[in-house]
C-alpha cells in the first residue's frame, strides 16, 4: 500500500552540539516601527556574511499587530553562536539596544541538542514563550548572560558586549 503522506526525518548524529535559537523583536510604541525596520537590512547583511558556525537562518513573523517578527537560527555549537554575538556588528547592536530599546522589546530562547535551554526578555510588555508559564526572575548574577543561564562552564572566547556591572550602574 502506498503511503498517503511523504514523511521524512533527519539524522542529527553529525550535529552533536547543535544549538537552535529563536529571536524576536516586538513593537511596543510607534517609534518601535522605525527601530524594527532599521534592523532588517542589518540582519540580512550579517547573515549574508555567513558567520562561522551558522548553519541556517530563517525569518519568522509572530504577529502583524502589533508587529512582532524574528528569526530562527541553527548554529553548529554554542561557541560559534556566542563568538558571533560578542563580535561586530552584533556587539554594537546589543550595546545600543541595552541603552535604549527604541520602542521595541526583544527576546531570545535557545535550545541545546545536548540538553538545556535558556532565554532572556528585554522590554517585553507582553509575555511570550517561557514567560507565559515559568517563574520570572531578574537577569542578574548567573542569570545575566546566556552562558550563565545555560550553565556553560567553559571559558568564553570574548567578553560580553555589556557587562552586568556596567548595565546595572
Amino acid at each position: 500500500m502506498k503511503a498517503k503522506v511523504d514523511r521524512r526525518t533527519v539524522d542529527l548524529a553529525g550535529f552533536p552540539d547543535l544549538v537552535v535559537v529563536y529571536l524576536g523583536m516586538r513593537v511596543n510604541a510607534l517609534a518601535g516601527v522605525k527601530t524594527l525596520m532599521g534592523f532588517g537590512p542589518k540582519i540580512a547583511k550579517s547573515v549574508e556574511a555567513r558567520p562561522e558556525g551558522l548553519l541556517l537562518h530563517e525569518n519568522v513573523v509572530f504577529s502583524l499587530f502589533p508587529p512582532h517578527v524574528g528569526m530562527r537560527q541553527y548554529w553548529r555549537d554554542f561557541a560559534s553562536l556566542e563568538t558571533w554575538a560578542r563580535s561586530e556588528p552584533h556587539r554594537t547592536w546589543w550595546q545600543q539596544f541595552l541603552k535604549n530599546s527604541g520602542g521595541t522589546g526583544f527576546w531570545h530562547e535557545t535550545y541545546f541538542m545536548r540538553g538545556g535551554m535558556e532565554a532572556v526578555y528585554d522590554d517585553m510588555v507582553s509575555n511570550t514563550g517561557f514567560l507565559c508559564f515559568a517563574p520570572v526572575q531578574a537577569a542578574r548574577g548567573t542569570m545575566y548572560s546566556a552562558r550563565g543561564r545555560a550553565q556553560r562552564s567553559e571559558d568564553a572566547a570574548r567578553p560580553a558586549p555589556v557587562g552586568e556591572e556596567e548595565f546595572y550602574s
